[in-house]
């Protein structure tokens, strides 16, 4: 018998929340992430449960015990309740009636083991009790030990019904994948068979994940296997990985946490036009694509855009980040150009003015940043 000890559910929030359902005589089970990455002592985020009782019955249940409940997503059967300030999504166990490929008509079901039929790898149907024991109906446990992302079932079938699977289907290869293994091999199968079906998703769904994938440690491998398969240029066409793991190196090499618009901008395509991002996540893209210097860049927007053109220029090249560069980056991103429209007035004005304040910075910039003011009016 496998059991968690994990301080989240040894929690009074989350043992209070368990409480008002089993007392009640309806089962309790946290599953998914927080019980995959429990067992493999990764971070735990969100705490979803699932549950026989119906939504209507837990937010019953909720008010009867001052638990404040949000019917989030009342009709899909998931109701929020957020004891001492942690929210717990509770979701009645459910079953597919019918799938488009991008959403499912389902119907609730007081099976645990049919809940775990309708989701997508064996690791995320995994299931932990309030006293810690661990409910595997599908037998997912062997794979989240081998660190092996396999369909539930029947590999195709499960992509037919939300061909996002397939992206998720590398995310969570980079993310808790065996690289030295390689890929589920039948999973992999069924993602090529079925790349067509990625037109039929929503951008904001397919830059959601593509981004979350994109955030792993190490999404190289991953991307890599993507493009074999063709998945990655239907979503981002004209990407390529080729200087993706170089990127990766210098980053850990120079203690970076992962920067996940420089990966995407090293993908190359058109992810401004692909994907729906953000207009600081555009902006930031722009800033790296500029062709500017690393150190102009820190001097304008800080020093995040300049280590972003630095590591850019490094990786696409190959090259190493020498320490010196780091520092003329930092010492860049302080400097204050010593000029102002008043010291070229009223001698020049007008466009003629801006012309001049322009050209006097390049120069301060190109002397890195050691001309002084009146070095810059002589």
């Amino acid at each position: 018998m496998t059991r968690i000890s994990a301080s989240w559910l040894q929690d009074d929030a989350a043992q209070k929340v368990c409480k008002l359902l089993t007392d009640a005589g309806f089962q309790a089970w946290f599953v998914g992430g927080c019980v995959r990455n429990e067992l493999l002592h990764e971070p735990v985020a969100d705490l979803d449960l699932s549950t026989d009782a119906t939504p209507e019955t837990v937010m019953k249940l909720a008010k009867a015990s001052n638990i404040h409940a949000i019917p989030t997503g009342i009709d899909h059967g998931t109701v929020t309740l957020v004891a001492n300030d942690i929210p717990f999504e509770i979701t009645t166990f459910r079953r597919d009636i019918a799938t488009d490929g991008r959403r499912a008509t389902v119907a609730f079901s007081d099976n645990i083991t049919a809940d775990a039929r309708r989701r997508d790898f064996t690791m995320n149907a995994l299931y932990a009790g309030p006293d810690g024991e661990i409910a595997d109906p599908l037998g997912g446990l062997p794979d989240l030990q081998a660190r092996r992302v396999r369909f539930i079932e029947d590999a195709d079938r499960r992509i037919k019904e939300d061909y996002l699977r397939i992206l998720r289907f590398f995310r969570f290869y980079a993310w808790y994948g065996d690289v030295s293994e390689g890929p589920d091999a039948d999973g992999l199968a069924a993602c090529a068979e079925n790349i067509a079906g990625l037109h039929s998703l929503s951008a904001e769904r397919v830059t959601a994940e593509l981004l979350k994938l994109l955030a792993a440690p190490d999404p190289a491998p991953a991307l890599a296997t993507m493009a074999s398969t063709a998945a990655l240029a239907q979503v981002l066409p004209g990407a390529n990985t080729w200087s993706l793991a170089t990127l990766v190196h210098l980053e850990q090499e120079a203690g970076l946490a992962p920067r996940l618009m420089l990966r995407l901008a090293l993908l190359g395509g058109e992810p401004t036009e692909s994907l729906r991002l953000s207009n600081a996540q555009i902006r930031q893209l722009e800033q790296i694509n500029s062709g500017a210097s690393p150190v102009e860049l820190a001097y304008r927007f800080g020093v995040d855009a300049g280590l972003d053109a630095l590591l850019f220029e490094a990786a696409s090249l190959s090259q190493p980040v020498r320490r010196a560069e780091l520092e003329e980056i930092h010492h860049a991103a302080k400097q204050v150009f010593p000029l102002k429209a008043a010291d070229l007035m009223p001698t020049l004005n007008g466009p003629a003015l801006g012309i001049a304040l322009k050209k006097a910075e390049a120069r301060w910039i190109s002397s890195g940043f050691t001309l002084t003011k009146a070095e810059l009016l002589d």
